[in-house]
């Protein structure tokens, strides 16, 4: 399968990214091991975690995650084929969003001996912390790089002008730059990244990784009334998308899906790869036929006349 290589970085990918947040959630590990093995043997090589995954369900403290998916690399010896993405900075019971330099050396060691690893390819600032100045985060993130237990860094869920803030900081202060944003951005959730944001990701050639690329699952095309919320544990994030726009964006997926013989999906996906600036969306699966789907859905080629009709329908 074709790789894109990540912004500036020495890392390639398939250009989708197996999301790990259901590993111990929605999957238990018998279950992951399967989604994993379909995925990797299908040519793709990347995933990504965070260290608090999935410490909102009941009797989960966080890293359920990492353990699972560091048990697999284990079993399967396939450590140097995979691009392991994870992140730093949510609630794991500090009681904050916390990227302070004493948070950031305890973390990456949990999540190291977690993930069965000497090394995270890429480790992501998850939340802005805005108590802790960007300095001490690249700091910490230097003596990391400089240890061999990082290979590049990036953040999530900043917006324009923090991430410009931190460009700047590192460029002051010789500290190493965020190579990589892993912004929320699909066919529906365009506002945030759409313009400033993505011009920034473009002039500076940082690599984009988006999330909830499916928007939560609307795009799959299985929710169309609130009588459909109930069909998945996730339904209940998907009520929001119910109104005319949505409806709208739907009918334009059945269109080009069917033109493709593909899943709304797998069209919404390849809509995400096809966006200028943009590396690879992250999916997550449940099952081997959403994994063969997320496959399908990698080689995927809409035509100029297919994306203008999706760009359409979601203005």
């Amino acid at each position: 399968m074709q790789k894109r290589r990540i912004g500036q970085t020495d890392l390639s990918i398939a250009p989708l990214v197996l999301g790990g947040n259901v590993f111990g959630w929605t999957a238990d590990e018998k279950t992951s091991f399967d989604l994993l093995d379909r995925f990797a043997g299908a040519g793709l090589n990347a995933i990504d975690t965070a260290d608090a995954y999935s410490r909102w369900v009941p009797g989960n403290k966080g890293g359920e995650s990492e353990t699972i998916i560091g048990k697999w690399m284990k079993s399967r010896g396939n450590r140097d084929k995979i691009v392991v993405i994870t992140k730093v900075g949510s609630d794991m019971g500090q009681g904050k969003k916390d990227l302070s330099a004493a948070h950031i050396e305890r973390a990456v060691e949990a999540s190291l001996k977690r993930l069965q690893t000497d090394v995270v390819d890429l480790y992501l600032s998850h939340w802005p912390d805005p108590t802790t100045p960007y300095e001490e985060t690249l700091g910490a993130y230097e003596k990391l790089l400089a240890a061999g237990k990082v290979r590049h860094i990036g953040a999530s869920n900043l917006d324009a002008g923090q991430l410009r803030a931190a460009l700047d900081v590192a460029s002051l202060r010789g500290l190493p730059r965020y190579a990589v944003l892993q912004p929320e951005y699909n066919l529906y959730d365009r506002s945030s990244f759409d313009g400033p944001l993505h011009d920034l990701c473009v002039a500076e050639d940082i690599g984009v990784i988006t999330y909830f690329a499916l928007a939560k699952g609307f795009l799959s095309g299985k929710y169309r009334s609130e009588a459909d919320l109930g069909k998945s544990e996730r339904g209940g994030g998907v009520k929001g998308y119910l109104n005319a726009r949505g409806m709208r964006i739907l009918a334009a997926l059945d269109a080009v899906s069917a033109r493709h013989s593909a899943s709304q999906a797998e069209v919404a996906l390849a809509w995400v790869m096809a966006q200028p600036g943009i590396t690879a969306p992250i999916a997550s699966a449940t099952t081997l036929d959403q994994v063969d789907s997320l496959v399908r859905a990698a080689s995927l080629k809409l035509s100029a006349e297919d994306l203008a009709a999706l760009d359409k329908a979601s203005a």
